[in-house]
C-alpha cells in the first residue's frame, strides 16, 4: 500500500458534488500537485486529507492507518495555508516553535528544533522579528518552517505561493522544491498555476469538475494530454477538428485540406470518428512559403521577451506559433509564411471530453 492512499474519495454538499470518486496513491517522499481551475475540487480534496472537511464517502489511509474520520489534530500533518496564518504578536521563532509547544516538548528540544527549522529556510537572522517586519517571501518561509518543524508525515500546501509577486514566486518554487527534497517529506500541494505544478512536482493530478482527469508525470501531462481540457489548461495548444481515416499502427486523419498520419499513442479511434489534432505552438516551425505542410499569413504578433507569439491564419484555421527570439528579423502582421511540424509532435484527442468522464488512469510514481 502507498504511504498516502485516497480510495473513491467523494464530497457532497447536498446534491452538489465537490469531489467525485477520487483515487490517488502517493508514495513516501513524493511531491504531488493537485492542479485545476477554481471550483474543480482540489482544495476540498486537500481539506479532507487534512481533516478540516468531513468525507461523504471513500477512505483515506496514511501509512496503513485509516484516518478517514480521525480528528485533524491527531493526523500528524503539516499545513501551509494560502494566507500563511502567522501569529502577529509572536516572533518568528515563537511562530515556528508553536506546534512543538502544543506537543509539550521540553524547552531545550523546542529551541534546538526551531533553530534547525529556521536554518533550513535561511531565516536564522530573523528569529527575533515579527511577521509585520518580514517580506512576503520571508513570511512564506516562516509558515513552511512551522509546518516542517513538527516532522509531519505529510506536508499539505494550499496555494502557498499565490500571494507573492511573479519574480519572487518563481524563485520560491525552486526553493520549496529544494527544501522538500532535502527533508524528504511527502508533500501534496494545491495550485491553479500550471508552471508551478509542472516545474516542481513528481506527479500532477489534473482536476476538472470534481474529478481527476489525468494523473501523470509533468512531462507526460504536457506532451500527452488526455482531453481537450487538459491540452488547453496545461499550456497552449492548437486543436484542429479532423476525421479519422484508416487506422493501424499510424492513424490517418483528415484536417481541412490536409491528410496526416499520427502514431497511435493512446486511445484508438474508429474510421470516421471525429477527433481533434493537437499540436503545441512551440512545435510549429516557421519555414519559407510553400516549403511546409501549410502556408498562412500573420494576423497578430506578441513580443514575450524570449519568444514571439504569432497568430497565423491558414487553410485549417488560425494557429498559434511560438518562435524563439533569436535575434533574427521577426515576422510582421500581414507577412506570408510557411508552417511545418514534426510528425512525433501530433496528438489525437477525442472531440468530446465527455467520452472520458470515467476518471483518470494513475501513472506509476
Amino acid at each position: 500500500m502507498s504511504f498516502l492512499q485516497l480510495t473513491d474519495l467523494s464530497k457532497f454538499y447536498g446534491n452538489a458534488c465537490a469531489v467525485s470518486a477520487m483515487n490517488l496513491a502517493v508514495e513516501k517522499g513524493e511531491f504531488v500537485s493537485l492542479l485545476g481551475p477554481s471550483g474543480c475540487g482540489k482544495t476540498t480534496t486537500l481539506q479532507m486529507v487534512a481533516g478540516f472537511v468531513t468525507v461523504s464517502s471513500g477512505r483515506i489511509a496514511l501509512d496503513g492507518r485509516d484516518i478517514t474520520h480521525a480528528k485533524a489534530n491527531t493526523r500528524g500533518l503539516g499545513i501551509v495555508f494560502q494566507s500563511y496564518a502567522l501569529f502577529a504578536h509572536m516572533t518568528v521563532a515563537d511562530n515556528v516553535g508553536f506546534g512543538l509547544e502544543m506537543r509539550k516538548l521540553p524547552k531545550a528540544e523546542r529551541r534546538e528544533r526551531t533553530a534547525l527549522a529556521l536554518a533550513l529556510v535561511h531565516l536564522e537572522q530573523q528569529a527575533g522579528r515579527y511577521p509585520r517586519e518580514l517580506s512576503g517571501g520571508q513570511r512564506q518561509r516562516v509558515a513552511l518552517a512551522r509546518a516542517l518543524v513538527i516532522e509531519p508525515a505529510v506536508l499539505l500546501l494550499d496555494e502557498p505561493l499565490s500571494n507573492l509577486d511573479a519574480k519572487l514566486r518563481e524563485e520560491m518554487q525552486f526553493e520549496l522544491r529544494q527544501i522538500q527534497r532535502k527533508v524528504g517529506t511527502t508533500t501534496v500541494m494545491v495550485t491553479h498555476d500550471q508552471s508551478e505544478a509542472m516545474s516542481i512536482s513528481d506527479r500532477v493530478v489534473v482536476m476538472q469538475a470534481g474529478r481527476a482527469t489525468q494523473i501523470d508525470h509533468p512531462q507526460r501531462v504536457y506532451e500527452h494530454p488526455r482531453t481537450r481540457f487538459i491540452a488547453t489548461f496545461v499550456g497552449k495548444a492548437n486543436l484542429l477538428p479532423g476525421t479519422v481515416g484508416a487506422s493501424a499502427a499510424r492513424t490517418q486523419v483528415t484536417v481541412g485540406p490536409l491528410t496526416v498520419e499520427v502514431a497511435v499513442q493512446g486511445p484508438r479511434f474508429d474510421p470516421g470518428a471525429a477527433v481533434l489534432l493537437s499540436v503545441r505552438p512551440e512545435k510549429l516551425q516557421i519555414v519559407p512559403v510553400a516549403q511546409g505542410r501549410l502556408d498562412g499569413a500573420v494576423c497578430e504578433r506578441f513580443f514575450l521577451g524570449s519568444q514571439w507569439l504569432y497568430r497565423v491564419g491558414s487553410a485549417v484555421g488560425e494557429l498559434m506559433v511560438l518562435a524563439p527570439n533569436d535575434g533574427r528579423n521577426a515576422l510582421h502582421e500581414g507577412d506570408r509564411t510557411g508552417l511545418d511540424w514534426p510528425d512525433h509532435c501530433m496528438r489525437l484527442l477525442p472531440a468530446d471530453d465527455a467520452d472520458l468522464a470515467d476518471g483518470a488512469t494513475e501513472a506509476a510514481p
